[in-house]
C-alpha cells in the first residue's frame, strides 16, 4: 500500500530521549531521598512518561508515595535540560528525507505535553518539515483515544485509512486501530520486558527505521 501520510509518536519512535528523561527523574528522586533509576530502566520506561519512570524507580512503594511533588520536580528538571543527550534514532533522518522527497506529508502525535514538545522540536531543526504536531494536552483526551490521530489526519488533509501511524507503545497501536489507520510498531523503541508487541493490534512491526524506510519504498 502506498500511504498518503505518515504520523509518528515522538519519544522512543523518532527521538531517543531516555537519557535526558532518566536524568531528570534521578534529580527528582535524589531530591526526595529515593534511589535512582539505572539507564536500562530509563530506556524501558521512558515511553510511559513521568509516572512510568517514577513507578519503575519506586516499585511497590510508588502507591504509598505522594506522586505530584515528585512528578513536578521531574518535569522541572527535564525542562531545564531538555535536549542534552536527545538525538533522532539512527535512520530517522533518512526516513524523513524519503517522505519529504516524495512529498508525503508527515507529522507527530505524542502524549508529551506541549510545553515540553514545542521547545524540544524547536531545538531540532530536522523536524521543521513536520506538517502537524499534536501533544498530549492539545485536546481533553490523549492516546489511546483516537481523537489526536484523527485531528492530525485532518491537518494533513489525508483520509485516516491512507495513513501509517508509527509508535513504540501498545496505546499507539490501539489509537491507530481506533482511528482506522495502519499501525506500525517501532521495535527499536522503549519496550519493557513484559511488553508483547506481537499481540498489539498492528499490521507492521519494524526493528529499525531503515526497515521502515525500505517497506515504504516498495509500498508494501
Amino acid at each position: 500500500m502506498a500511504f498518503q501520510g505518515v504520523l509518528f509518536d515522538l519519544d522512543g519512535t523518532l527521538l531517543d530521549t531516555a537519557l535526558d528523561l532518566g536524568a531528570a527523574a534521578n534529580r527528582a528522586l535524589t531530591r526526595y531521598g529515593y534511589p535512582v533509576l539505572s539507564e536500562a530502566h530509563a530506556y524501558q520506561h521512558s515511553s510511559h512518561g513521568s509516572r512510568g519512570l517514577l513507578k519503575a524507580a519506586l516499585g511497590p512503594q510508588f502507591e504509598r508515595t505522594d506522586f505530584e511533588p515528585l512528578k513536578q520536580a521531574l518535569l522541572d528538571a527535564y525542562l531545564d535540560a531538555l535536549c542534552v543527550h536527545t538525538r533522532p534514532y539512527d535512520g530517522v533522518d533518512t526516513l524523513l528525507d524519503q517522505l519529504d522527497d516524495r512529498n508525503v506529508p508527515w507529522g507527530i502525535v505524542t502524549n508529551k505535553p506541549g510545553w515540553l514538545t514545542d521547545p524540544l522540536l524547536d531545538a531540532l531543526p530536522r523536524f521543521a518539515s513536520s506538517r502537524v504536531n499534536i501533544s498530549g494536552d492539545t485536546f481533553e483526551v490523549a492516546k489511546p483515544h483516537p481523537k489526536p490521530l484523527l485531528a492530525a489526519a485532518d491537518a494533513l488533509s489525508v483520509a485516516p485509512g491512507q495513513i501509517l501511524y508509527v509508535g513504540d507503545a501498545e496505546r499507539d497501536m490501539v489509537a491507530a486501530q481506533a482511528a482506522g489507520m495502519t499501525g506500525c510498531v517501532a521495535l527499536w523503541g522503549y519496550l519493557r520486558p513484559e511488553d508483547r508487541p506481537s499481540q498489539w493490534p498492528a499490521q507492521w512491526r519494524c526493528a529499525h527505521p531503515d526497515e521502515l524506510t525500505q517497506k515504504l519504498e516498495v509500498g508494501e
